[in-house]
């Protein structure tokens, strides 16, 4: 089973202006349909993010996709998700 589809959330403005987006990560992740997955773009390798994201039933990968940017992809454990 996969993940057919996946929210986009740029914080690299957020980031680039000093903020913190934590709580937009989390706001999107509410908002997230069943079976849906995050694709998050930042400016660096969100480490933290991945055991907040885990605790919540997300498994991820990680690439850096230059410039010193980094997308991270969220997908949900389906195993998590039982009827």
């Amino acid at each position: 089973m996969s993940t057919s589809s996946f929210a986009t959330l740029d914080v690299r403005p957020i980031l680039q202006s000093g903020g913190e987006p934590f709580a937009e990560i989390m706001a999107t992740v509410a908002g997230l349909t069943p079976g849906q997955g995050l694709r998050l773009l930042a400016t660096f390798k969100p480490v933290p993010l991945f055991g907040v994201m885990a605790q919540q039933g997300f498994s991820h990968t990680e690439r850096e996709i230059g410039g010193g940017d980094w997308e991270v992809t969220f997908t949900p454990n389906q195993e998590e998700r039982r009827p």
